[in-house]
């Protein structure tokens, strides 16, 4: 019951970040909005007894594992199959080589022992794609650097994983054990990746012979895919945790899933469009939801390490650590790509600064607590990461503000976009003036029209309300000539469309959106 009374929530608390960003702040990335609303949280008590303990294995499966299942299936089989060489360069020996640099500088100090500064590490290499998203919100982060980074993200945690296990075993036995290190690493690693397509495969037959079933192609028309959509959404939980069973990497098991998942999402748009329509909405849904809950609960946890903790009261030990860690990490990324991946000077540096870390690195942390290690010692694990975290979120922030191309401002958007809509609906309305239609099915063409580009008022809907509510049925001949009209209606919109996108290519983000909402609009409308 508090496990759900939790989730409930956080889910309300990400929805409230949504439409505060949406409505006030849309300029500020979501993530920093959710990330102060989680700090609020923490800071009233009443509101933060209502949030559970943390606990990393519910976090990284119920959390992660479907955003990296989400995040795999924005990512084509074919990208990582000819990436293969980079992903393993990054995620293994560039990790390795982040680890083996922020370590010893660490044990330099004398502040903690050569095993805990490797626990410290490990838990420091794996990067976070939606915290990235948060230090480039409103720039252009150029392809081979977004490619790197994303990639990077969707597979490193594995490796900070296999780190963070042989750093323990070395500090709680005092030796490392380097055959049964690089043995564990390729079992959990190989066996990930083989689960994950094989059981991704498996999952994607399935579904695939569901939307084939008889019902399906007797009653296209009403099929829902239910049961499609369920296989969909359980996919990334089921994947996981039976990964984690077999005591493979449930990480990229679910990463190689999402990547099989594009592949048959991409052959079946036209098997059952309505399906496939619904499983894309939701998944942005989704993603959205869990992006926000991701920096509620990494708010929540900033908080809560503060409180009660000693360490804090002797912030000198774990302040060193944690820029320690950062630069380290930085330095290491910066000169790996500049050397071993050949990009340019800017682009390392695009690269190096954009490895931003979140709540995976608190996920890592908090399993710290699980283990032999002593409790002063975890308290410093905590407050060490929780500084890698913010300075990996704010350096970036405002380097890249001088160093990144801007997109255009949501105000230029957002303009342009009603200008080309208004002008849109305004050719539909006119064709629909100028038709034949009886007065009544024409108001209410019209209405509709006018509410597309949200032009009508409370009291207009309201004067429309009782108008629907006093009007008979349509007879079928009445239903269907106002079908017709909307029909020529929609189609008078998307011809214009078709004219813009033309003259202005430059637009062509703003045209394709708006086609989409047409034939949105279009469903709706001719399925009543």
């Amino acid at each position: 019951m508090t496990l759900m009374l939790s989730t409930v929530f956080l889910v309300a608390v990400a929805i409230v970040g949504i439409v505060v960003h949406r409505q006030f702040f849309s300029h500020i990335a979501s993530n920093y909005i959710n990330l102060g609303l989680g700090v609020i949280v923490a800071l009233v008590p009443m509101l933060d007894h209502l949030v559970a303990t943390f606990s990393s294995e519910i976090f990284m499966g119920m959390i992660v594992a479907p955003l990296l299942f989400y995040d795999g299936m924005e990512t084509r089989f074919y990208k990582v199959a000819r990436k293969f060489r980079v992903i393993v360069s990054l995620t293994v020996f560039m990790a390795l080589f982040c680890a083996i640099a922020a370590g010893f500088s660490m044990a330099v100090t004398k502040i903690v022992s050569l095993p805990l500064a490797f626990v410290l590490a490990a838990i420091s290499t794996p990067t976070d794609a939606t915290a990235s998203e948060a230090v480039s919100h409103g720039l252009i982060i150029p392809d081979t650097e977004r490619t790197f980074l994303k990639l990077e993200s969707l597979f490193n945690d594995a490796s900070g994983i296999i780190l963070l296990n042989m750093a323990i075993l070395w500090y709680v036995n005092g030796y490392i054990n380097y055959g049964q290190t690089v043995a564990n690493f390729m079992y959990s690693a190989v066996g990930g990746a083989v689960f994950g397509f094989v059981g991704g495969g498996i999952i994607s037959l399935v579904r695939q012979a569901l939307v084939r079933s008889h019902i399906n192609l007797v009653n296209t028309a009403n099929n829902t895919g239910t049961p499609s959509k369920i296989i969909f959404l359980a996919t990334p939980f089921v994947i996981y945790f039976v990964a984690e069973h077999l005591h493979v990497s449930g990480i990229i098991a679910v990463v190689c899933t999402g990547v099989l998942h594009n592949a048959e999402m991409e052959r079946s748009n036209l098997l059952n469009p309505r399906v496939v329509y619904d499983s894309e909405a939701l998944t942005g849904m989704m993603k959205e939801l869990l992006n926000g809950i991701v920096f509620v609960i990494l708010g929540i946890m900033m908080v809560r390490i503060t409180n009660n903790n000693n360490v804090v009261l002797h912030p000198h030990n774990w302040l060193i650590l944690g820029i320690i860690m950062y630069v380290a990490n930085v330095v290491v990324r910066f000169v790996y790509t500049l050397a071993v991946r050949h990009l340019n000077a800017k682009s390392a540096t695009i690269f190096a600064f954009g490895g931003v870390h979140g709540t995976v690195t608190f996920a890592l942390a908090f399993m710290v607590a699980e283990t032999s290690v002593k409790r002063t010692d975890f308290n410093l694990v905590l407050m060490a990461e929780a500084v890698l975290i913010v300075l990996s979120l704010l350096v970036p922030t405002f380097m890249f503000r001088f160093i990144l191309q801007r997109q255009p401002s949501d105000k230029v958007i957002t303009k342009k976009t009603i200008q080309i809509r208004d002008q849109m609906i305004q050719h539909a309305i006119e064709k629909i003036r100028q038709i034949y239609l009886p007065e009544d099915l024409r108001q209410t063409v019209l209405y509709d029209l006018q509410t597309q580009r949200m032009h009508t008022s409370i009291k207009h809907f309201i004067r429309e309300f009782k108008r629907s509510l006093q009007r008979p049925a349509l007879t079928p001949e009445e239903a269907n000539t106002l079908d017709m009209a909307y029909r020529l209606a929609f189609r008078e919109e998307r011809e214009y469309l078709n004219e813009v996108s033309q003259q202005e290519a430059g637009y062509m983000d703003i045209v394709t959106s708006l086609y989409s909402e047409i034939l949105m609009a279009e469903m709706v409308v001719l399925n009543h």
